[in-house]
């Protein structure tokens, strides 16, 4: 690792240690049903009209079976509706090329991808969405996806610091809140900075320009003329960072220089793609009334992160021994990457947006080494918890907190205690729950479509040389991205097919709901619970010895679960390159 690189990635995590506060700061206000100043003066009216047009006592509270009704009754709504648009396109305004409507298989993959928040891609967005279905559909399930998995943090926040209460909040409320003053905001002047690094924003379909070199096609003919596609791109952008949603206006996603156009423009993405859900965890503290717990956990996810980030520079710029042999220089495994970012951005984004659940992506993963590969795809089976996306990160690494607080209850004889609340069995239940089933949906995808025809396809249909280690590798990432909410690819999968297609969406849809439902089940269990004074036994959870305790339960559930899958992919490969060379 250079000196350049090691400054870029300082660079990076001193902007997040930054900017993380403020904003875990203003969550907290949003959350707390506080007066907002500025944007609450501004947008309060806005938020108090949608109230009195929906029907939404702002007021009322929910008990957490209402609040789960509410939330799944929305996401489905919102999936018709994307479905039908997708389906409909062609006959839809908004759609100047003419692109023709979606098959079934890929819009139920894809709808189902935006409502999850995983922003999975069968399809070249450039190539087959109009205008109409990127922003009304696309970009709007950006949005609400987003503002879903925020309003479960709340909810649960709330059910720790509540004392034998009925209710955990609103979910019309937590939803309105999280979309008008934290997302739009935010988006906003992201999406003002990108435009001010040349990201199209335009409702012009394409533009015709003329080659400064011309070429010849396959056929011979001499090609003068190139077709750009254009469309509002700035506004999709920020969202999917900020929201750590990852779908792309374009098929390359950010490696798209009208995606991601300058090495500034880079930083911004890859900045917003883990800001939000660092500010999750002080937001947390502060919901909970003790800022040490969202520390503590901020802290065990970058215990997890930076380690790892390292390591997947480390491999990017060793590159392949073979061309070392071969003398073909230093420079490090440039294959697939954009030379306007380099390696060690390649390798930071790709680390950051699967430690998030975002999947954006400005190199193409599946030309990384195989233990830059393997980076990512841990960060993914790790259960999308070291940062993860907003609010689901944070939910999903609290049920890992109440599995090392029970452990640690078992080491010593008694009743573990988080917060103030007994942990007991029905909490472990729905933790388990929510832990493992993500991890089954992973496993039994990649079991099934490694042993069927319609599964090896997808290897077939991208090369003869996509087999072996590195074809299991790329079907182990396509669902350990799908079982986890991420999106994001190794690019060699031909996964727009009906098998594909249909066995994806389902692992996003387990991923996504058999956490979410036992997260709220969790929350209203101990929203209802007294307090427990704290006594000499109680497990401190903001000091060193929780932060590990919790590393070591997260590190040792990926691992059981994963590492013997992970040994037949990348693992091989790497012992297969060495020897090679």
């Amino acid at each position: 690792m250079t000196t350049p690189d090691l400054l870029q990635i300082v660079l990076y995590l001193a902007l997040l240690a930054l900017l993380a506060p403020p904003l875990g700061a203003w969550l907290a206000l949003v959350y707390g049903g506080e007066r907002l100043p500025v944007l609450g003066r501004v947008l309060g009216p806005v938020e108090r009209s949608f109230y009195r047009l929906a029907g939404v006592r702002p007021e009322q509270e929910m008990g957490w079976k209402t609040y789960a009704l509410c939330l799944l009754a929305a996401n489905a709504a919102g999936f018709l509706l994307l479905y039908l648009l997708l389906r409909l396109q062609v006959v839809l305004p908004g759609n100047p090329e003419g692109f023709a409507g979606a098959s079934p298989h890929l819009a139920f993959n894809t709808a189902v991808s935006f409502v999850t928040n995983t922003n999975w891609q069968s399809y070249s967005g450039e190539t087959t969405l109009g205008w109409l279905a990127q922003t009304a559909g696309l970009t709007v399930q950006n949005f609400l996806s987003a503002a879903t998995g925020m309003a479960v943090l709340a909810a649960l926040a709330r059910g720790l610091a509540r004392r034998e209460a009925a209710a955990v909040g609103s979910f019309w409320v937590d939803l309105t809140r999280s979309v008008l003053y934290v997302l739009l905001p935010l988006s906003l002047i992201l999406a003002l900075a990108l435009v001010g690094q040349g990201v199209p924003q335009t409702f012009e379909a394409s533009r015709q320009v003329e080659l400064v070199q011309p070429l010849r096609d396959a056929s011979g003919s001499e090609v003068r003329e190139q077709s750009l596609a254009l469309g509002p791109v700035a506004s999709q952008v920020a969202i999917k960072q900020l929201g750590t949603n990852g779908g792309g206006f374009y098929n390359v996603n950010s490696a798209h220089p009208f995606e991601n156009p300058t090495p500034l423009s880079n930083l911004l993405e890859v900045l917003a793609i883990l800001l939000l859900p660092a500010a999750c965890c002080l937001a947390f503290g502060r919901m909970v009334r003790d800022r040490r717990q969202g520390w503590a956990l901020l802290a065990a996810m970058a215990l997890v992160l930076v380690p790892l980030l390292f390591a997947g520079v480390a491999a990017e710029g060793a590159g392949n021994p073979a061309f070392t042999r071969l003398g073909l220089g230093p420079g490090g495994n440039l294959e697939g990457k954009e030379l306007r970012f380099g390696v060690a951005n390649s390798a930071l984004w790709a680390t950051a947006t699967t430690a998030a659940s975002n999947g954006s992506v400005n190199s193409m993963h599946d030309s990384f080494t195989p233990l830059g590969g393997l980076v990512p795809m841990l960060l993914m089976q790790l259960g999308e918890v070291i940062f993860g996306g907003v609010g689901s990160g944070l939910y999903g690494m609290l049920l890992f907190v109440l599995v090392a607080v029970f452990t640690a209850g078992l080491m010593i004889g008694r009743t573990p205690e988080y917060l103030g609340k007994k942990v007991e069995a029905r909490e472990m239940k729905m933790a388990s729950v929510g832990i493992l089933v993500p991890c089954f949906a992973v496993l039994l995808g990649t079991a099934v479509a490694s042993v069927t025809a319609p599964g090896l396809a997808g290897l077939a249909g991208s090369g003869p040389n996509n087999t072996g280690p590195h074809g299991f590798s790329e079907i182990l990432y396509a669902f350990s991205s799908a079982g986890n909410n991420n999106g994001s690819a190794f690019a060699g999968l031909a996964a727009n097919t009906p098998f594909y297609n249909f066995t994806l969406g389902l692992a996003m849809l387990f991923a996504r709901y058999w956490v979410i439902v036992p997260a709220l089940a969790i929350a209203g269990s101990l929203a209802a619970k007294k307090s427990v004074p704290v006594g000499p036994g109680t497990l401190p959870t903001h000091g060193p010895l929780f932060v590990v305790l919790l590393v070591a339960v997260v590190l040792i559930v990926g691992a059981l679960t994963f590492l013997p899958a992970l040994a037949l992919g990348p693992i091989v490969e790497h012992l297969q390159m060495l020897a090679r060379s």
